[in-house]
């Protein structure tokens, strides 16, 4: 690939361009989820991608403004909501290291007395959801909330088939949080966390909700209206915890190919900030091993290659 000069001046169109040509090329690698029965049914050629900019302007390609299901995406919201409410209170329950096992894991809360690796393995999410419920007594929709107003769609909602799939087949996931409730580390009813945690992540964006919801962390905390809804210093430490975290036991693997924070979900999104710069977001449904999408993060991989932005 040549790369493209970096400058004020970038075409991200033509970047975005470039990238849907990336992922179209990877048609038929991975396979669509389907340990949830309702992700199933997602078309496995579909890809979108957008990009948000500091500056306000928003640019897409393909299947970019439709909804598709977020899953794990909706983590990093749901810890920014829990952080600009409770401060940095949420770490005494949650640790910012990368675990190295899959995010369903339930191996290291053993020797972990139910402190979970970090806030973006289910284990982590469901401990961060149990403390956004507390300081707002509504944590999906207080998620459902935030996503609506920065994206400025009114209409972005729960996808309560895919929530009902999630509940009817979270076996693992209740015996994750029954676990962490047994060792203490959950404030609320187990019942009740799990009802909010698979509501935030059967929400359904896309991937031009998903920048314009994102951009707050591009822009160091400052949501789209220009309050602060984080410190520049928080907004760092979220950005470090994306790039250690954010794709699962992967994310060596993602930093050295994409170069940036970023967040996936076994949806086939990912969402990945360029502090100072922009938001992207690319979707794919076919998801390789470690539950990332094919095509987006090759699409992803590609427009850092071609720019040569990333934060490295």
């Amino acid at each position: 690939m040549n790369a493209l000069p970096v400058g004020e001046n970038l075409d991200w169109q033509q970047l975005l361009e470039a990238a849907e040509a990336a992922a179209r090329a990877t048609a038929g690698q991975g396979r669509v989820a389907d340990y949830i029965p309702a992700l199933a049914e997602a078309d496995p050629e579909a890809f979108g991608m957008a990009v948000a900019t500091v500056d306000g302007e928003l640019y897409g390609v393909g299947d970019w403004e439709r909804p598709f299901s977020i899953q794990s995406v909706s983590k990093l919201f749901t810890l920014a909501l829990a952080l600009a409410h409770g401060g940095d209170t949420v770490w005494r329950g949650v640790g910012r290291e990368p675990s190295g096992n899959p995010f369903n894991s339930l191996v290291q809360l053993e020797t972990e007395h139910g402190i979970p690796r970090n806030p973006f393995i289910n284990a982590g999410a469901l401990v961060v959801t149990d403390r956004l419920q507390s300081l707002t007594g509504d944590a999906a929709g207080a998620v459902r909330a935030f996503l609506r107003r920065e994206s400025g769609n009114p209409g972005l909602d729960t996808d309560p088939a895919v929530a009902a799939s999630e509940a009817a087949h979270g076996h693992r996931n209740a015996a994750l949080a029954h676990f962490i409730a047994s060792h203490g580390n959950l404030e609320n009813p187990v019942e009740t966390v799990l009802d909010h945690y698979y509501a935030h992540c059967a929400i359904a964006a896309s991937c031009r909700d998903l920048v314009l919801a994102g951009s707050f962390l591009a822009r160091y905390g400052l949501r789209t209206d220009g309050t602060r809804m984080m410190t520049r210093s928080e907004a760092k430490r979220v950005n470090a915890v994306l790039l250690t975290c954010g794709t699962y036991d992967a994310a060596g693997e993602f930093a050295f190919r994409v170069g940036l924070p970023g967040k996936s979900g076994v949806g086939g999104g990912v969402l990945a900030i360029l502090p100072g710069r922009a938001a992207v977001c690319a979707w794919g449904p076919r998801l390789d091993q470690a539950g990332n999408s094919v095509a987006a993060v090759t699409a992803l991989d590609t427009l850092t290659t071609l720019s040569g932005l990333s934060v490295f």
